[in-house]
Order: C-alpha cells, then sequence, then structure tokens
C-alpha cells in the first residue's frame, strides 16, 4: 500500500485531527527517508523484449547485458518507462503458498518490483527462478526472470526509484538508451593493434562511446602503415591502406573508398584529434579484425 492510500484510511478510520497529525508525520518521515531510497538518475535498466535481454547501465556507460525470460505472448510484459519501487528478499509465492528462500518457489530469492498500471511493485517484478532453462525464453505471466546468479550480482547495485524501459526494439541497448533520454558517456583507455603476433601500442588513447570502439585515425593509419593527407579545397582525408584509397570528409557518415561511396558511422573529434568506428576498418580498408576487450586491442 503506498502512502496516499495509507492516509486515506487514516481519515476515514480516525477522527479528523488525529487523521491529520498521523498523515503529517507520515509525509515528515517521507521527506527524510525519500532520499536515502532514491536512485540516481544516472543508473538505468533496458529490457528488450526483442531479443530477451536486460542491459544495466551506471553514470552513462553499459556495465553488463543479461538474457531473461518475458512473457508468454507480448502482451503479458508491459512496455513503457517505469520504477522499481519494491526490493524483497525471498518473497514467498503466495498463490501456491510456497515460502520465501524455498528451491521449489518459481520467484527465486530477490524480487525487484515495478510500478506498473498502479500495482506498486506487487505484480510485476525483474526476479530470480527456479528453471533455469526458462531464461532466454517467452515463459512467463508477465514478469522477468533472470538467472539467479545474475539477480544476486544486480540487487545489491539497485536502488529504488532507478527507471526501468521495457520495450520491442531492433535498436541495440544504446540506441534504446538515447531514445528514451538517457545521456551516455564515454571512456578513454589505451589500446592497442595486434598483426602477425606482434603488439603495436597505440600512443593516442582509444574511445568507448554508447558501447562502441573508436580508434585515433592518423596514429592508426601509421601503425597500419598507410598514409593520410588532406585534398586541397575540400578538407577531406585522403587515406591510403593497402589496396584501397578512402576518402573521408571529417565528422561526416560517408566515405569514398575506390570511388564508390560507403555508409559509415560518423567520426568524432576528441581535443583536436579524429576518431573513427572501430567498425569502419573492413569496408573502409579491407581490413577483417575481432575486438579483445580483454586485451584492448584490435587482432588483425
Amino acid at each position: 500500500m503506498n502512502q496516499r492510500e495509507q492516509a486515506s484510511r487514516m481519515k476515514k478510520y480516525f477522527p479528523k485531527s488525529i487523521a491529520l497529525t498521523i498523515v503529517f508525520v507520515m509525509l515528515l518521515t517521507a521527506c527524510f527517508t525519500g532520499s536515502a531510497a532514491a536512485s540516481s538518475s544516472s543508473d538505468l535498466i533496458i529490457v528488450n523484449k526483442k531479443t530477451n535481454k536486460l542491459a544495466y547501465y551506471s553514470d552513462g556507460k553499459l556495465v553488463k547485458i543479461f538474457p531473461v525470460a518475458t512473457g508468454k505472448t507480448k502482451s503479458l510484459t508491459p512496455e513503457g518507462s517505469f520504477r522499481m519501487v519494491v526490493k524483497i528478499k525471498n518473497r514467498p509465492y503466495y498463490k501456491e503458498k510456497i515460502p520465501g528462500g524455498d528451491p521449489a518457489n518459481p520467484l527465486g530469492d530477490r524480487w525487484l518490483g515495478l510500478e506498473v498500471n498502479d500495482t506498486y511493485g506487487t505484480t510485476y517484478a525483474i526476479h530470480g527462478n527456479n528453471n533455469e532453462s526458462s531464461i532466454g525464453k517467452y515463459v512467463s505471466a508477465g514478469c522477468i526472470r533472470m538467472h539467479n546468479e545474475d539477480i544476486h550480482w544486480l540487487y545489491p547495485k539497485i536502488a529504488k526509484n532507478t527507471r526501468v524501459i521495457i520495450t520491442t526494439s531492433g535498436l541495440d541497448m544504446a540506441g534504446i538508451a538515447e531514445k528514451n533520454g538517457y545521456r551516455l558517456g564515454s571512456t578513454m583507455f589505451a589500446g592497442a593493434f595486434i598483426r602477425g603476433g606482434q603488439k603495436l601500442p597505440v600512443k593516442d588513447s582509444f574511445l568507448l562511446e554508447d558501447s562502441r570502439v573508436y580508434i585515433p585515425l592518423r596514429e592508426s593509419v601509421m601503425l597500419l602503415g598507410g598514409s593520410l593527407m588532406q585534398e586541397k579545397g575540400t578538407g577531406s582525408l585522403i587515406i591510403h591502406i593497402g589496396k584501397n584509397t578512402a576518402v573521408h570528409r571529417p565528422l561526416s557518415n560517408t566515405a569514398k573508398v575506390n570511388g564508390k561511396t560507403v555508409e559509415m558511422l560518423p567520426s568524432k573529434s576528441v581535443d583536436g584529434r579524429l576518431y573513427i568506428p572501430l567498425g569502419s576498418l573492413t569496408p573502409l580498408f579491407g581490413l577483417p579484425f575481432t575486438w579483445s576487450a580483454k586485451e584492448a586491442a584490435v587482432k588483425l
């Protein structure tokens, strides 16, 4: 029951003067306890029903993505922007009178209740499960199930009032976050290329933004044995690597590769240096690669 409902009941069953006093105390208590329970606006949870994945963002950065299970039909798991308002350990499964913490409890032992359609965290939730094989499937009555190990990791990190976006989308998690007004952050980190088993550290930092890696163009071209010059009159860059010649205007989302226009994510300017998306290495220069997050290295 929320505070508004409690106040209404007080007015009904107590004399007016007493009821007003109790309501005042309730509101005063809420003022002093609310800030401790409130979440930072820097946290966000996204559930994409199309992929049955849950993403946890904090301070503008993607922290972790988990597999989840959602409703048997599309309408069962509601979509929209909701608040996580209730945190419960070992919640009983009242329908079948299964105690909280019991291995047979289909809710697992962690419950993150959502405020959905006037249900104050009691009906819809992100919770554990008693059937690990169900995760990744469309099987629930509306809740979002996680592996028990995963929700044990997530539970202590999430504060009450954290925003939860539930959607069915073809966008990646970063795109969903941006579409819903969440400001994504960026991180600079030391990176390298690995070519022929040789590690080539990059002096200028790599950039991680919107869950994408960007590399410093000029230094990367030189390390890969290419050349770069500026086209007179246009400001575009002419880049040669191997058999490919790419002409790219800084900050644009296209390049001409051997005379043919290729679309790409826009390049970025950081501290006077131009960065291109790591994914552009193949369409622009014909360089297949793999990215090793553990080594912070581009393997060619």
